[in-house]
């Protein structure tokens, strides 16, 4: 069937089984496997697939970024993805202050479009940098400053669409526009006006208010907000609004946050632009997951208030005025834009974690952004306390107190009892109701709320909803089971009744041992599809190369959702298509908000694919490089030779799986451990409370200069240094190929080594960060029944760290130097930068750090059929910053495959941060 459609569109069809179970889900609770995704091209593609649908009875759902909480962005016929293709931004007259865009533009790139013209979009969702125009258009979203410039509503001029028929209409301030839409209008006008657009954020259920007279018949506008429900929008014209030419932020602080919505009134009349409360509980949840938070005024909860003027004098006065006439216990008025930004973090970041209680257990959308009038908010917010804690559940507060609308995620128990989550919802919807509120204040209602609008509004003005999708799509084509004949609110839901599925490899501390919630702890919010047009940036590398779903965290995610649920066996080609080009980053670890950790998931499942059984051929040559690299480090010489003779170089790497086009990086013509120093560093004394300085395999074999470097280093310090008298290994090349096995045994041999040291109260500096990071990281959660496991991980520094933990030593002056620093991706997932950073800010030297992963990322760029992506994910950060830096900038990066990738890609070799600071 699907073969005909192939043949009509120009974009792709994809209904593969890793495809669909990559749509299966957006960001909300529901997981609805489509029959085909659709990457269109072109507007006629649009139309060939609606026509198609309609011959064979499938529905059809446009998606944009799938940030959906509601469910509204996945549907079981052909979800047609906007985001892939239909991404152009037309045009922008600053004359008209309007821009006219494809649904699939992300947002951040109109922002970015529109900035020297001195404009912007006004809303400005938390996920503007991968959400797109179709999407808020979809479901009128709005964002923290729609208290001063609205919502997405009150910026669309016109509209392009092709309704359910497959007719294309152009809709703006005409209700001619629709066949029987005047007749429809005249018709509802008690319901209009009495029930709809009663307050700001009364987002559930359509907008018709919008077709009255009184506000400009306004069709375009009635539009938004119907969840794909009533057309597939081919392009729209918004307006834009002037950039604020001076703005200061105003934190207040209150006993707590129903207390600070008590003050919205005071806070309003100074007409702000923003803003946004926070509770609490939120705030320690970031400060327990970043370490550190900026510091706040006093209180237990907080408002962030965006004042701003013609001039700095303007905003600050007005700020200052905030802070007179408002009742909070505590004000911090705050200008520097660095500590704006800082403060902001927290609410952005909140908005990530809230996918966690205080506790740590899972929170969930479900009843996400419900709003009230303002002027109530402070009732409802105590009532709403009141109605969690009858009901058992429990979730951080946050939200646009400005204009009524709070979000919180919490811990319903949907996994075991979805009866109980229908009955809080319910309960939540009459608690909202009773105080004139909206059960959706910008998410839609999607799957999520739908069977809700019977709570909420009078049968006339559900069949008024009926009557209006009737007019654009007769025959239900168009996202059926949303707002119109609704699904189930419990109906399927992704979590419900998952089976138990205990790690086989590692044992998920963190997840109960169970990789089934592990992989969950994705719940779509999508940072990982971060616009990939603004170059740099850790997570997803290979997302950020190929813009396809399938190369992002959430979507390898929910493939593996589809293994542990059953749908999938762990051998499936979807599963080893999905995870191929995963680079084991780990920057999902530290940058996803649900701490995903795909690295640790791709090795767990290609464990279970080729646990006693058969491996490719790069697994035996890479995995277990480290043993293939000690008797070829006894004849260095012999078998660098060996490698340089090119033809017999391809042919090797050709048959250990290794791409042709990679070099064999050069042996030392000594290795480390083989030097005279490092003899006498092999002492067999007892240990003592000092440092033993971890020799990694790559630095032994390939660069024992630097190994060199650090012993001179440390030993300036005052500090008697060892090295591990046996060889040991982290066991790193074995965890990124699956080979966990293997990892445990080298593991335990490295226990057995340092134990001694550690518990005489040393410390581990270790140099290489992928293996620093894999004693911090992998060693406790690989051998988490191992005692000795935790007080060894918690022993290791990087040198950064080391040198730091000494208050009297002061880096070197280098104030003539220019450095250009590539952060490992390990370590700045599992250790964080932040050590060598304080480190090359007091050498004085100009610092680039690069902000991106460098592409080969170990055995990944190495493997055949990646060396492609690996040069496109260096072209993200790596290759520009080389690139634009001066010939004599010094190159720094820790790591062995950051200045193999360089060395390989540019001919510039790379330092060590030991090196640099001993001025090599």
């Amino acid at each position: 069937m699907l073969a005909a459609l192939r043949t009509r569109v120009d974009g792709e069809v994809d209904a593969s089984p890793r495809r669909r179970a990559e749509y299966s889900s957006d960001a909300s609770n529901y997981r609805v496997p489509p029959t085909a995704v659709v990457f269109p091209r072109t507007d006629s593609d649009v139309a060939v697939t609606l026509h198609f649908a309609r011959e064979h009875g499938l529905p059809v759902t446009a998606r944009g970024a799938g940030t959906s909480v509601a469910g509204n962005a996945i549907g079981a016929g052909l979800v047609l993805d906007f985001s892939r293709h239909m991404n152009r931004i037309v045009r922008i007259d600053p004359d008209s202050r309007t821009a006219r865009v494809q649904p699939g533009v992300v947002l951040s790139a109109l922002q970015a479009a529109a900035r020297p013209h001195g404009l912007r979009l006004g809303p400005d969702p938390s996920t503007q940098n991968r959400c797109t125009l179709g999407g808020m258009i979809g479901n009128n979203a709005c964002g923290p400053r729609a208290v001063a410039w609205g919502r997405t509503s009150d910026t669309v001029r016109e509209l392009r669409i092709l309704d359910g028929t497959g007719t294309e209409r152009v809709l703006g301030n005409d209700l001619a526009a629709v066949p029987g839409l005047s007749e429809f209008t005249r018709s509802n006008l008690a319901v209009l006006r009495t029930e709809l657009g009663r307050f700001d954020r009364q987002a559930s259920g359509y907008g018709l208010e919008h077709l009255l007279p009184e506000r400009g018949s306004a069709v375009a506008k009635s539009f938004v907000g119907s969840e794909g429900t009533c057309g597939l929008l081919l392009d729209a014209e918004v307006e834009l609004v002037e950039l604020p030419r001076a703005t200061v932020l105003t934190v207040l602080g209150y006993p707590d946050i129903a207390t600070a919505a008590d003050d919205v009134a005071a806070v309003m009349a100074c007409a702000p632009i923003a803003v946004e409360g926070i509770d609490a509980r939120l705030v320690d949840v970031v400060r327990t997951h970043r370490g550190t938070v900026p510091e706040l005024p006093r209180g237990n909860g907080w408002l962030f208030v965006e004042t701003t003027g013609a001039n700095a004098a303007e905003a600050l006065a007005m700020a200052e005025t905030l802070c007179r006439t408002t009742h909070a216990l505590d004000a911090r008025i705050v200008t520097d834009i660095a500590a704006v930004a800082a403060l902001w973090r927290i609410r952005a970041d909140g908005a990530g974690l809230a996918g966690r209680t205080s506790d740590g257990s899972p929170a969930w959308p479900g009843w996400e952004d419900s709003a009230v009038p303002p002027e109530h908010l402070g009732a409802y917010l105590r009532d709403f306390a009141e109605l969690t804690a009858q009901h058992g559940v429990d979730g951080l507060l946050y939200g646009h107190l400005g204009d009524g609308c709070i979000h919180v995620r919490l811990d319903l128990p949907i996994t075991e009892a979805p009866q109980r989550f229908r009955a809080f919802v319910f309960d939540a919807a009459e608690l909202v109701v009773r105080y004139g509120g909206s059960l959706s204040g910008e998410h839609g209602d999607g799957r999520a709320r739908s069977e809700l609008l019977s709570v909420m509004y009078s049968p006339g003005t559900l069949a008024a909803f009926a009557g209006y999708k009737a007019l654009f799509d007769p025959d239900d084509v168009l996202n059926p089971g949303v707002l119109v004949e609704p699904r189930p609110v419990d109906a399927d839901l992704r979590v419900a009744g998952l089976p138990r599925v205990p790690g086989a490899g590692f044992a998920f501390p963190h997840d109960d041992g169970d990789i089934g919630t592990a992989v969950h702890r994705c719940v779509g919010v999508g940072k990982c599809r971060a616009d990939s047009s603004a170059a740099g940036g850790f997570m997803c590398p290979s997302y950020l190369a190929t813009a396809d779903e399938k190369d992002s965290t959430r979507g390898r995610a929910r493939v593996l959702q589809e293994v542990v649920r059953g749908e999938l066996p762990w051998s499936a080609p979807a599963v080893a298509e999905s995870l191929d080009l995963c680079l084991s980053c780990k920057a999902c670890r530290s940058d996803c908000p649900a701490d995903v950790d795909m690295a640790t998931y791709k090795a767990e499942a290609m464990y279970r694919r080729y646990r006693r059984r058969p491996r490719p051929l790069d697994h035996y040559a890479l995995g277990w490089l480290p043993r293939w690299l000690r008797p070829a480090s006894r004849i260095p010489r012999a078998a660098n030779a060996i490698a340089g003779i090119d033809w017999l170089r391809r042919i090797g790497l050709r048959a250990a799986g290794i791409d042709p086009r990679r070099e064999i990086p050069r042996l030392a013509d000594r290795p480390f451990r083989r030097t005279a120093r490092a003899r006498a560093l092999l002492s067999p004394e007892p240990p003592t409370p000092d440092v033993l300085l971890w020799v990694d395999t790559f630095t032994d074999a390939f660069d024992p200069d630097i190994a060199h470097a650090a012993v001179t280093l440390i030993e300036s310090l005052g500090h008697r240094v060892r090295i591990p008298r046996r060889r040991v290994c982290c066991g790193l090349t074995w965890i990124s190929t699956g080979q966990l096995d293997g990892a445990r045994a080298k593991l335990r041999a490295t226990l057995a080594e340092l134990d001694e040291h550690v518990r005489a109260g040393g410390i581990v500096v270790g140099l290489e960060p992928s293996c620093t990071a894999t004693l911090r990281a992998d060693l406790p959660e690989l051998l988490a029944d191992d005692p000795r496991a935790a007080p060894t991980a918690a022993a290791v520094r990087t040198l950064a760290e080391f040198l730091l933990d000494h208050p009297d030593w002061q880096p070197p002056r280098r104030p003539n130097s220019r450095v250009v620093v590539q952060p490992h991706c390990h370590q700045h997932s599992v250790v964080g930068f932040a050590a060598d950073r304080r480190i090359l800010a007091g050498t004085g030297a100009r610092v680039t750090e690069i902000a991106g992963c460098c592409g080969l990322a170990g055995n990944f760029g190495m493997q055949k059929g990646h060396y492609d992506i690996s040069v496109a994910v260096a072209g993200n950060g790596l290759l520009p910053a080389l690139r634009e830096a001066p010939d004599d900038a010094i190159f720094l990066a820790d790591g062995f495959s950051c200045r193999t990738q360089s060395a390989q890609l540019t001919g510039r070799p790379g330092l060590h941060l030991a090196q640099f600071l001993m001025g090599e």
